[in-house]
């Protein structure tokens, strides 16, 4: 059974960090195209991290330089590595997997929380972020 486990939300105060953890199994996070998304409530999903098949990561600018999205394929797991966090950080954040290769750039990535343009989606954890 294939499962993808987000951990490591919870509250902090602006200008803190934290690290959200995606946890797989029954499939291979290595031969996967991985990502980070995030909805606040009343808002769109944002894609906020991706890796690419070359390796390469993609951020938009509301997270850029802030956020950092790392895997070990040892442990089968995603981290999002959260600085500075400002109160517009807080969201319900969801890690999502599909096939490699599947999206050639950040554009053709996007789309709604949990829809069925991805093939796995996590439940997603709570990120709270107070002034």
């Amino acid at each position: 059974e294939v499962q993808l486990v987000e951990s490591g939300g919870g509250s902090v105060q602006a200008g803190g960090s934290l690290r959200l953890s995606c946890t797989t199994s029954g499939f291979g996070l290595a031969n996967s195209d991985m990502s980070w998304w995030r909805q606040a409530p009343g808002a769109e999903c944002e894609l906020i991290a991706s890796t690419n098949y070359d390796g390469s990561t993609d951020y938009p600018d509301s997270v850029k330089g802030r956020f950092a999205i790392s895997l070990d394929n040892g442990k089968a797991t995603m981290y999002l590595q959260m600085n500075s966090l400002k109160p517009d950080d807080t969201a319900v954040y969801y890690c999502a997997a599909d096939l490699p290769g599947a999206y050639s750039d950040y554009e053709s990535r996007l789309s709604p929380c949990q829809s069925d343009k991805y093939i796995y989606w996590g439940q997603g954890t709570q990120v709270t972020v107070s002034s």
